[in-house]
C-alpha cells in the first residue's frame, strides 16, 4: 500500500508541466540584463523632439492707401530719392480697414514683388482675402520707432536742391534711431542697421543688439552688443552697467573674458581706437 501512494505523488505531475517549471527556474541573470540593456538602448536611440523658438524681428510696415496707382507711384519716387531703401529689408503690409477684395490685394503683393519690396505677412487682412498664394496673416504687431524717408522740396526735385547748395556747405544728415522702451529679452536679436539703437532696460543675457550706429542700454547689458555694423568706425557703446558676454564695434570685437574686470557692474562707454576697443567709466 505503502508503493502504490508513492508511485500515486510521482505521476501526479505531468512532463510537460515539470519542464515549464525546471524552465523558469533556470533563466539566465544574463539573459535578463540583456532585456534590459536592450530596452535602455530602444530608450536612447530614439530621436530627440523638433524644439520651435520664437524670435522677434523689426520689419518696414507699409499701410497703402487707395487708389493703388498713386500710392506705388509715391513709392516708387521714394525708391528714386533713396537708392536701396528697400534693399534686404523686409515688410509687412497692413491693410487694415481697406474695402478691396483678394485679386486687388493679389495684384499689390505683385506689384510691390516687382519693385523689390518683399512682403513677409499680411496684417489686418480679413481671413477671406488670403490664400495659399499670398502671404501669410500676422497678428500682433509692435511699434517700432519710423523709418524716415529723405524729402523733396515742394517745385523741385532732390538733385535740384542739391544744386543750390553752396559747395563748401556743412551738410548736417539726420542720422535714423530706433526707441526700445521695454526690456530685450533672452533669445531675442534686436537689428536695426541704419543708425542708432537705445534701450530703456536691460539687455538679458543671451539677448542681441545689432546697430549701424551706436548702441546706448539704460540698463544692465549681459547679452552681445555689436555697434557700427555698416563699417562706422565711430559708433560707440553706452550702458549703465557692464556685464556683456560680448560687444564689437565695426567689426572688433571683445568678449567677457576680455574685458577689464574693473568695469563690470560699472556705468562704461566704449569706443574703437584704431583696431583697439577703448573703455572707461562715466560720471
Amino acid at each position: 500500500m505503502v508503493s502504490a501512494i508513492t508511485f500515486s505523488t510521482r505521476t501526479a505531475v505531468s512532463p510537460r508541466l515539470t519542464g515549464c517549471v525546471n524552465q523558469l527556474l533556470t533563466i539566465s541573470p544574463l539573459k535578463l540584463g540583456n532585456q534590459k540593456l536592450t530596452k535602455m538602448t530602444e530608450v536612447l536611440s530614439q530621436p530627440r523632439p523638433i524644439r520651435l523658438k520664437g524670435r522677434s524681428f523689426l520689419a518696414l510696415a507699409l499701410t497703402p492707401e487707395l487708389p493703388f496707382a498713386d500710392w506705388l507711384a509715391g513709392l516708387d519716387d521714394l525708391a528714386a530719392r533713396s537708392a536701396g531703401f528697400f534693399l534686404r529689408k523686409p515688410a509687412v503690409l497692413n491693410v487694415e480697414g481697406l474695402d478691396i477684395d483678394r485679386a486687388q490685394l493679389r495684384e499689390l503683393v505683385d506689384q510691390l514683388s516687382s519693385r523689390n519690396v518683399r512682403i513677409m505677412g499680411i496684417e489686418g487682412a480679413r481671413s477671406s482675402l488670403l490664400d495659399a498664394g499670398l502671404p501669410p496673416a500676422m497678428f500682433d504687431g509692435r511699434p517700432a520707432a519710423d523709418f524716415e524717408a529723405p524729402a523733396t522740396p515742394e517745385g523741385g526735385s532732390a538733385d535740384e536742391a542739391t544744386a543750390t547748395l553752396p559747395a563748401n556747405a556743412d551738410r548736417v544728415q539726420a542720422v535714423p534711431s530706433l526707441v526700445v522702451t521695454q526690456p530685450v529679452r533672452s533669445g531675442q536679436s534686436l537689428i536695426f542697421t541704419e543708425g542708432d539703437v537705445t534701450v530703456v532696460g536691460s539687455v538679458a543675457s543671451g539677448a542681441e543688439i545689432v546697430a549701424g550706429g551706436s548702441i546706448h542700454v539704460y540698463g544692465a547689458l549681459r547679452g552681445r552688443a555689436l555697434a557700427g555694423t555698416m563699417g562706422n568706425a565711430s559708433a560707440r557703446i553706452f550702458c549703465s552697467k557692464l556685464e556683456a558676454e560680448l560687444i564689437a564695434i565695426d567689426g572688433f570685437y571683445k568678449t567677457a573674458e576680455d574685458l577689464d574686470p574693473s568695469l563690470r557692474g560699472r556705468a562704461v562707454q566704449m569706443w574703437l581706437d584704431g583696431d583697439k576697443i577703448e573703455a572707461e567709466l562715466l560720471g
